[in-house]
This record gives C-alpha cells, sequence and structure tokens, in this order.
C-alpha cells in the first residue's frame, strides 16, 4: 500500500501539459558494491542495477531506479525499487536547484515492505572554470519505515584533470533524529568520505572509487568500489 503513495505522484506528473518535448533515458550499471552513503547495500557484493528518466523541457521529472540486495542474515530481501519526481529550476547560468520526492521499497520478504519509506529532497549546484559544486539535504520522517527522523547533508565537488578524465571529492553526514528507533553504530550520526575517478569510453562510463566512514562496521569500512555503465536515449 505504502509503494501506492509516490507510485501515484508519478503518474500524475507525467500528466502535465508542458511535456511537449520529453526525453527518456534508461541506465544499465554494474558495480562491485552498492554503497548508499558509504554503508553496503549489499552485504559487501556486486550489483546490478538500472533506472528510467523521464525529463520535461519545464524542468519536471520523473524516473525510477532498482538494484539488488543483501542485508544479511536470515533477511531474504533481495530487490530494491525506488521512483522520484521533481523539479530542477535554473536559477542563473551557473546555478540550479534540484527539489523532488523519492520513495524507496524492497522486495523479497513477507516483511520486506516493512522497509519501504518516502525521502524529501533538495540539490543545489553550481558551475565554474574549476569544475561543478553542489551540497544536498534529505529528509525523511520515517526512516526504514521504522517512523523515526532522518537526514543526510552532502557537499561535493568535481574537477575535470583532462579532457574526458574527471575526480569527484565528496563528504555526508547521516543524522538520526531519533536514536530510539534507529541509531548508527551505538551513535545519531557518521561521516562518509569519498573520492572516484571517472572517465568514459566507447559509450561506457567507468568510476573507481575509494570511501570509507567513521563508522567501525564491516559492511561500512574503507573500500575501493569500481562501476561501469551506460545510458540509452530511447
Amino acid at each position: 500500500m505504502k509503494s501506492i503513495y509516490l507510485y501515484s505522484i508519478v503518474a500524475g506528473l507525467l500528466l502535465i501539459p508542458a511535456a511537449a518535448n520529453a526525453q527518456l533515458s534508461a541506465t544499465i550499471k554494474a558495480t562491485s558494491d552498492y554503497t548508499f552513503n558509504g554503508v553496503s547495500q549489499t552485504d559487501n557484493g556486486p550489483a546490478l542495477q538500472g533506472s528510467l528518466d523521464y525529463g520535461f523541457d519545464s524542468g519536471w521529472y520523473v524516473g525510477s531506479f532498482t538494484s539488488n540486495v543483501d542485508f544479511g542474515g536470515d533477511d531474504d530481501t533481495w530487490l530494491e525499487l525506488d521512483a522520484y519526481a521533481g523539479k530542477v529550476y535554473q536559477l542563473s547560468e551557473q546555478l540550479n536547484l534540484d527539489i523532488g520526492l523519492a520513495y524507496y521499497t524492497y522486495h523479497g520478504d513477507s516483511f520486506s515492505d516493512d522497509y519501504n519509506y518516502p525521502e524529501l529532497y533538495s540539490k543545489l549546484g553550481y558551475d565554474t572554470s574549476l569544475g561543478h559544486s553542489e551540497a544536498k539535504l534529505t529528509y525523511t520522517w520515517d526512516y526504514f519505515g521504522l517512523g523515526g527522523g532522518h537526514y543526510t547533508m552532502l557537499l561535493g565537488h568535481t574537477i575535470s584533470i583532462a579532457e574526458g578524465h574527471d575526480i569527484r571529492l565528496s563528504v555526508d553526514r547521516s543524522t538520526s533524529l531519533d536514536e530510539d528507533r534507529w541509531s548508527w553504530d551505538g551513535g545519531k550520526s557518521f561521516n562518509h568520505y569519498r573520492i572516484a575517478y571517472m572517465t568514459d569510453w566507447s559509450g561506457f562510463n567507468f568510476s573507481l572509487a575509494a570511501e570509507d566512514t567513521s563508522m567501525n562496521l564491516d559492511t561500512s569500512d574503507e573500500r575501493l568500489v569500481l562501476s561501469v555503465s551506460r545510458q540509452f536515449m530511447l
């Protein structure tokens, strides 16, 4: 029942009259580990992912994302399927603001849908001759379906070191607003650090990232993550 919430919003946005010139794209991605804010969602294993995005000239967009997951133990949840919708506002030639709503859903076990939760997000992007900078804030009032508030703040910067070769640096902090419902390694928050090298070849996009967190957990310690993806315009 929870999943119907955002999917109804997505369906409604598809009917926006301003969608005269829309663009549909699909992305396929293989990665050595699916990390979310530095925490492995695949028990330190690989993932095959896909996304479908529909963007309008007005700035509105809708999309979906899917990936295999593995939370370990006796949990047989194996699939994540998300939907999101939002709008990009071009505030100036260099500055843009992206505001939207995402809904995360999980499948595979009898209780997997108990993890489902919504998330509000906003991202400010700024382009200069020194690269692309971004600041992102996410918030949910029902983190992982447990009814607790949670937010994440991220700062990132991407710089081109040569044509077709980029380096992205980012740091983010995840914070639980209700430790009785959710905590991170016994505390209310943790930091995540990431540096990634990105390039493309023959239509494929490659990324090699080194990341670590301030938590002392097997699924969030230092690691290298190799990913390859390809986008198709439909």
